[in-house]
């Protein structure tokens, strides 16, 4: 069980022993302690393995992770889990804006708010934020479920593509082409799903969310404008 002390052990050596991890690893625990908002921390992880980080991170925490459980206890600074590509980030904090930007698969967890540009062209990761997002949550979300237990700020879901927002509480304003869709069973059985990754499965009604998607205007061609073109 590896414990990496970053206040005696650089973050490029970390990093690097990080990488150096093969599927059939038998350090799977790992625990890193004195992060102090260092940027970068475990990005690029490639294995099976459950990183746990005492303390605060600084921008991209997590970034492209494939396999790695990487636990967060503190706050992350932008771009949490950035491009990630499968496994699991919990944030126990906060997190700053472009949390899960882009990212293609796996499941961020934030326990406290996001700040604005949540989910930002995100292309398939699953994002469960259990306070309020920022503005331009979403923007250009091309597939993947984000998740808001509180409110979300202006512009919801701006130039949005097919991914499925879900949040509880008040939306400050949509974005161009998001709107406000039905919630059928098949959608209360996804947001059930997500609630149970999250561990809320039994503290919360899917029936206390909204519903929010693509009206699909912006990306289709119309022959009644075929002028503007």
């Amino acid at each position: 069980m590896p414990l990496i002390d970053l206040s005696k052990t650089s973050l490029r050596d970390l990093n690097a022993s990080l990488h150096k991890l093969t599927a059939d690893t038998n350090e799977t625990l790992w625990t890193i302690v004195n992060p102090a908002g260092e940027h970068s921390i475990a990005a690029g992880v490639d294995a099976p393995i459950t990183i746990n980080i005492d303390g605060p991170v600084g921008y991209y925490c997590g970034g492209m992770n494939k396999h790695a459980t990487i636990v967060v206890e503190g706050s992350a600074g932008q771009g949490v889990g950035e491009n990630m590509m499968s496994g699991l980030i919990r944030v126990r904090g906060d997190a700053s804006q472009s949390a899960g930007a882009t990212g293609r698969g796996g499941l961020l967890i934030v326990e406290g708010n996001a700040s604005a540009r949540c989910g930002i062209s995100m292309k398939g990761i699953d994002i469960v934020v259990k306070g309020s997002i920022g503005h331009l949550s979403a923007f250009m979300g091309q597939s993947g479920r984000l998740v808001v237990f509180g409110e979300a700020g202006e512009a919801l879901g701006d130039s949005i593509y097919e991914a499925h927002l879900y949040v509880r509480g008040a939306v400050a304003g949509l974005g161009a082409d998001c709107v406000e869709k039905e919630m059928r069973d098949e959608h209360r059985a996804e947001l059930a799903e997500l609630l149970k990754a999250a561990g809320e499965e039994h503290k919360i009604d899917v029936s206390e969310f909204r519903r929010y998607g693509s009206a699909r205007q912006l990306y289709n061609f119309n022959i009644d404008n075929v002028d503007a073109y």
